[in-house]
């Protein structure tokens, strides 16, 4: 069903999909959330944290409300760019997301740890609970676009999200590399096993512009994020360049002050994706 919004409870279809939806969760009950954008890819390194946070930086700009579920349990990276520091706090019924300097909602397992570099040793159904724990037990409150930033590949975490959560659609996040159209083609054929739409792809370190010349250098190969586009009839994408000031930025937790112009066409798509519950 190419306009499935993962919820069988507003659906009359008797579709094949109505089986495996069954496992969507509800959020927390003082939870309103209209889009939920997972950011995804096929490997790791790749820069998925940073796409999730300019999209989110350029959506809160624009008026949104927005939040971010850090789903990397064992990795965590979304607070460390925003700079928050900040623990997660408790109310009777949930638990409260803390917030970044413009009013981006957070949720991070480094929210919940004593020590931000604590190691979190679990099995992977630990991992993947704590991830679905974070949509169901989080009193999120009004939110219009939520971005969950992805574990790396097809496994435990990735796979509880998509089933789980429902998604109005997937940024693809890849790099030039030769490799690329293996890791791209890994996390499309999931969303679209899951009936997730994939809205965009993202090609991360696609340039870099010479201060003294202004020429474009394709450091790390020919972009083929147009190729893929195609090939995968995906009608977004965009190009992300190596910038030393954007690494800075994100050193220093300041990564609402970067330039969010690259992923503008992918956020569009966003907000013209299906609202949840329609």
């Amino acid at each position: 069903m190419p306009d499935c919004t993962h919820d069988c409870s507003t659906c009359a279809s008797a579709c094949g999909s109505r089986e495996k939806t069954s496992l969507i969760k509800p959020p927390h009950a003082r939870s309103k959330i209209s889009r939920v954008i997972a950011v995804a890819s096929g490997k790791g390194g790749v820069g998925k944290s940073l796409v999730t946070a300019l999209l989110a930086v350029r959506a809160r700009a624009m008026g949104q409300r927005v939040a971010i579920l850090d789903a990397d349990i064992t990795g965590p990276s979304s607070m460390k760019a925003f700079g928050v520091k900040e623990r997660a706090t408790g109310a009777e019924d949930g638990i409260l997301p803390v917030e970044t300097r413009s009013g981006i909602k957070m949720i991070s397992m480094n929210a919940l740890l004593e020590h931000e570099d604590d190691p979190v040793i679990w099995r992977g159904s630990l991992i993947a609970g704590a991830a679905l724990q974070f949509w169901t037990d989080v009193i999120w409150g009004d939110v219009d676009i939520m971005f969950i930033d992805m574990p790396p590949g097809t496994g435990d975490v990735p796979l509880s999200v998509f089933q789980s959560i429902p998604l109005s659609g997937a940024v693809v996040v890849t790099t030039p590399q030769d490799l690329v159209e293996m890791i791209v083609k890994k996390a499309v054929n999931m969303a679209n096993m899951m009936n997730v739409p994939v809205l965009g792809i993202a090609e991360n370190m696609s340039y870099f512009t010479c201060p003294d010349c202004g020429k474009r250098h394709e450091l790390f190969g020919p972009s083929r994020v147009e190729e893929l586009k195609r090939a995968y009839h995906v009608r977004t994408s965009a190009r992300i360049p190596v910038d030393p000031a954007l690494t800075q930025l994100v050193n220093e937790g300041r990564i609402e002050e970067a330039d969010t112009d690259p992923v503008a066409p992918i956020l569009a798509e966003v907000l013209r994706s299906r609202l949840l519950g329609r």
